[in-house]
């Protein structure tokens, strides 16, 4: 693979519009499909761990996390996914947890690409806390049931959390329902990969940027197009040289 999508959201260069972003989330969202269907967790989710080729082609890298998951008794460890991209429920200790901690991460790479900058950067474990308590509201019992019993709970002050329609100003209200669905607080009440795929966001305009078409670091574009004059300068050389073995005598 020629790059990966932190390489792009940090090029200043490069201009992210509705439709390159959307195209992301299809692919992203369509390879995490298919990892959850064959009962695989990532574990891992960032930009640099999504790959993309100078076609536009993005594939999921990095498995050193990935685990099989399904078992209802597997007691997994909580010291997974990249701190700025963990969900709360691993950020409490939990460990029995399912494919939410995958959409999490997501929801956490949309927002990054909308907004250019990592959308929460904790410096800590309770540091992370707080920057999602006090960006997406502090849950109660009544809204995470099973909240309190989480290994590592700590309460927290009531965060009444900031509107999403506030942080991502440009955004409709098709994409504002997908980043809530990814970046609920619950882990039982995000988004599936295949709820994700169905929500207007996905069917409504722009249409998706056909691959080819994204954009590229500035490297990766000459690289392109250098391809094709270096396969002609290689066949050139090849029929050079055949043509010189045909006159020797």
């Amino acid at each position: 693979m020629d790059t990966d999508l932190e390489v792009i959201i940090k090029d200043s260069n490069i201009v992210l519009t509705a439709a390159n972003i959307k195209t992301y989330m299809i692919q992203t969202l369509q390879g995490l499909d298919y990892l959850h269907f064959n009962w695989i967790l990532h574990r891992d989710l960032k930009p640099n761990n999504l790959l993309v080729n100078s076609e536009g082609v993005l594939k999921i890298g990095d498995f050193g996390l990935a685990k099989f998951f399904g078992s209802p008794n597997r007691i997994n460890t909580h010291q997974v996914v990249t701190r700025w991209y963990r969900a709360p429920e691993l950020l409490y200790g939990a460990r029995l947890y399912g494919t939410g901690i995958d959409m999490w991460a997501v929801g956490c790479i949309l927002a990054e690409l909308l907004l250019r900058v990592p959308f929460l950067p904790g410096e800590s474990d309770l540091d992370q806390l707080t920057k999602i308590f006090q960006t997406l509201g502090t849950p109660t019992e009544e809204t995470w049931q099973g909240m309190t019993e989480l290994p590592d709970f700590i309460q927290f002050k009531p965060f009444p959390g900031m509107p999403l329609k506030h942080i991502f100003t440009a955004a409709g209200d098709d994409l504002l329902d997908l980043i809530a669905s990814l970046l609920n607080v619950n882990p039982l009440e995000r988004c599936t990969c295949d709820q994700a795929l169905q929500m207007p966001y996905f069917s409504n305009k722009p249409a998706p940027t056909a691959g080819p078409k994204l954009p590229l670091p500035m490297i990766i574009k000459r690289q392109r197009e250098e391809r094709p004059s270096l396969k002609r300068k290689l066949l050139e050389s090849i029929e050079g040289a055949s043509l010189a073995k045909k006159l020797q005598f």
